[in-house]
């Protein structure tokens, strides 16, 4: 599969038909989509018609940058005017927004082609994507196995070659958690550089919405397309493929206090192999300690917030997981509230002075690989312990409000994917760039495929 930097030279050059690269990612998605379950919608119709305009403009010479005639998935927690935008819930089935999301209209300014909506766990209330009225998802390395959440369908799809980048949503590891079990990229960028208007929310003091990719280069790329404010500049949106930097002379910061403890013993290893490469590309690794907050306020209350009227009314249109979560956010008083807001906006000032030391912050971006789906199933009481361990090293960067990435950084001996988390400062997303796709370079993970 190529990545957008390699088809994007050749839409531009006329040598590829944006038309031809849709119907081939339209009959892939109808073959391996029912095994995946990763789509929701697939907008079969205005795709073709979109490519078609794509071609047509190429044509002429008016080309919008290397999104120009790609095809793109999106999370179906954005909205698309006319066209379902259901967050997984039997509340939105029916659901057509009169507007689109600010990042639909960027990425539609910069002539990406949409191929469908794709599934989620429900209201993104979840790290697993089990919980879902449109079924679950299925990772795509092994369809036995999760795919991870809440942007899962998201990530398999990616993984599986259904799309050259999709858009998710991110509130406490729902981009990077699934794109760390599907063996793809996954960028949270720094709070508020992507606009979260006409996205459905979770708890808006938390969300994000980025990118999910094959190469780091590639997120780059969609990442210039979406943002809305200074910061998604990068040499790496190049329409070419340039060259790896040699060196990573930054000083890296380890935690291993909280994000190193009870890790799997082949993520441990994945992640330490990682670690060394880096250190080979001439970072200097120390180690330093982090304060973490586990408290769940602010996401519990602004969750029930959102959903209380709905969940009061027609209860019986979630699925029943979903409600008890909502739930845990109705006694919270707003003086609990408020203290939780004061809380958020220290610990972004205090990781700021973390950056005074360090260049960036390396992680297991799980301390697990996927569990297998019939092991939930069967033990429903600990789908939500297990989601909470596996978000565990991501959502702490939810609540700094700082840029994140996971990459690949290898497998298990059963074939599951491994992905390391680096992170940088506030508006430092073209660092964690550099470093990821430096990384990226002098490794070999990123270059397998799945199965299917």
């Amino acid at each position: 599969m190529n990545t957008i930097l390699e088809l994007s030279t050749a839409l531009r050059k006329r040598q590829l038909s944006p038309v031809e690269l849709t119907r081939e990612c339209l009959k892939r998605i109808e073959r391996l989509n029912p095994a995946l379950n990763a789509f929701i919608l697939i907008t079969a119709e205005l795709a073709l018609q979109q490519a078609q305009r794509a071609e047509d403009e190429i044509a002429i010479g008016k080309w919008r940058g290397p999104l120009h005639g790609i095809p793109v998935g999106l999370k179906d927690l954005i909205d698309t005017a006319g066209i379902p935008s259901t967050a997984a819930s039997e509340l939105y089935k029916h659901r057509i927004p009169m507007q689109s999301a600010e990042v639909v209209e960027r990425l539609e300014a910069a002539g990406a082609v949409l191929i469908g909506k794709q599934n989620l766990h429900e209201f993104a209330y979840g790290g697993s994507s089990m919980i879902s009225c449109f079924g679950e998802v299925h990772n795509a390395w092994n369809v036995e196995h999760i795919s991870g959440g809440s942007s899962g369908g998201s990530a398999s799809a990616i993984a599986a070659g259904l799309g050259y980048a999709a858009i998710g949503t991110d509130t406490a590891g729902s981009i990077r958690e699934p794109s760390s079990l599907c063996g793809v990229v996954g960028l949270k960028p720094t709070f508020d550089l992507v606009s979260v208007r006409g996205v459905i929310p979770l708890s808006k003091s938390l969300d994000h919405v980025g990118p999910i990719t094959r190469t780091v280069a590639d997120a780059a790329i969609v990442l210039r397309a979406i943002a809305q404010k200074p910061g998604g500049e990068h040499p790496l949106t190049e329409s070419s493929q340039g060259s790896a930097p040699s060196t990573v002379s930054v000083k890296i910061g380890v935690p291993r206090e909280y994000f190193y403890d009870d890790l799997d013993p082949e993520v441990d290893g994945a992640v330490g192999d990682a670690l060394h490469v880096l250190e080979k590309l001439g970072g200097a690794v120390r180690e330093i300690r982090l304060d973490v907050s586990t408290d769940r306020t602010l996401q519990s209350a602004e969750a029930f917030a959102f959903h209380a009227e709905s969940v009061r009314k027609t209860p019986e249109l979630y699925q029943p997981e979903t409600v008890r979560r909502i739930l845990s956010g109705a006694n919270i008083r707003p003086e609990q509230y408020e203290r939780a807001r004061a809380d958020l906006e220290q610990s972004r000032r205090a990781i700021a002075k973390i950056f005074e030391s360090v260049d960036v912050i390396v992680t297991p971006a799980t301390p697990l690989p996927a569990p297998a789906i019939s092991e939930l199933k069967q033990n429903p009481k600990q789908l939500r312990p297990r989601e909470i361990v596996l978000l565990r090293n991501t959502r702490p960067f939810n609540v700094w409000g700082i840029p994140a990435i996971s990459v690949p950084c290898g497998f298990t001996k059963a074939g599951l994917p491994i992905g390391l988390q680096i992170a940088a400062a506030a508006g430092r997303d073209d660092l964690v760039l550099a470093v990821a796709h430096a990384y990226e370079q002098a490794t070999d993970s990123h270059k397998r495929r799945p199965p299917v």
